[in-house]
């Protein structure tokens, strides 16, 4: 008898939250396809008479968003799947080789991630302009690969140290050597792992600003964030306007979320390790 009620309740809350988390992005769409005039009478949260779409195409053609996004797309995939295979290498090493001092590397590993990017921005800005590579996406590619790959190989050292032993003992009986091992057991038995890393990466990396601001300055260089952050200040622009660049660096994240959604609650359900 208490079954049904509760799970009502259950069911209450996450309405609830749903809205909540939906109501922000619903504005700002709302806005982003309403005329001056119509914000002006009506405010920001009145409907707009019509669909207007000048705000998002004068956005998209004063910023050139077209360049904006394939640098945030290559950036992120790129952080993304090159970050997944240097956490790959290295938790190999230290979960299921034991390496000497093994301990104290996941803990170096582990105060990276707490190191505030304002702590590395100096240094991190020197060696990117003594080397050539400052103002370019392969020098954000680098500093964000080393930053998600520490945090990758902290969760996925602890994960492959409980890795079952006597499937591996069993290949090595077969003949096989320890990078066959690696590639053909133990990353397709982890494989649901790194798909949820992969998938954090790729948005935590899509919406870096700090870091992008300061080494890519110029116009064919810098993401999306970087695009929106220096933008809204402009006097020029209004508020629908801004509304309608806030939509079009929201959608390609959340449309990245939707499509890996079902591979994302599997990877966290499922684990690592059967």
């Amino acid at each position: 008898m208490t079954r049904g009620p509760g799970r009502w309740a259950v069911l209450f809350a996450l309405a609830v939250l749903a809205v909540v988390m939906l109501l922000p992005f619903a504005i700002v769409a709302l806005n982003a396809v309403k005329s001056p005039a119509d914000y002006s009478s009506g405010g920001p949260l009145s409907l707009p008479h019509g669909l207007y779409l000048d705000g998002i195409v004068q956005f998209w053609e004063r910023v050139g968003f077209g360049q904006k996004l394939l640098n945030s797309l290559v950036i992120s995939a790129s952080v993304a799947v090159l970050a997944v295979l240097l956490s790959v290498l290295n938790a190999y090493a230290l979960g299921i080789g034991r390496v000497r001092g093994r301990l104290w590397i996941l803990v170096l590993f582990l105060l990276a991630n707490t190191l505030p990017q304002e702590a590395l921005v100096y240094p991190l800005y020197y060696l990117a302009k003594q080397v050539g590579l400052y103002d370019s996406r392969l020098a954000v590619i680098i500093i964000f690969t080393v930053i998600q790959g520490a945090f990758g190989t902290y969760l996925l050292s602890a994960v492959l140290g409980d890795f079952p032993r006597a499937i591996m003992e069993a290949a090595a009986i077969d003949g096989a050597s320890r990078w066959r091992i690696l590639w053909r057991i133990v990353v397709p038995i982890s494989s649901p792992t790194l798909t949820v890393l992969l998938i954090f990466f790729f948005i935590w990396t899509w919406n870096e600003f700090f870091l992008p601001l300061v080494f890519l300055i110029s116009n064919d260089t810098q993401t999306v964030p970087v695009a929106l952050g220096v933008l809204q200040g402009d006097k020029m622009m209004d508020a629908t306007m801004s509304s309608a660049s806030a939509l079009l660096g929201i959608v390609p994240a959340v449309a990245f979320f939707l499509i890996f959604q079902r591979t994302l609650t599997r990877g966290v359900t499922v684990g690592a390790v059967k």
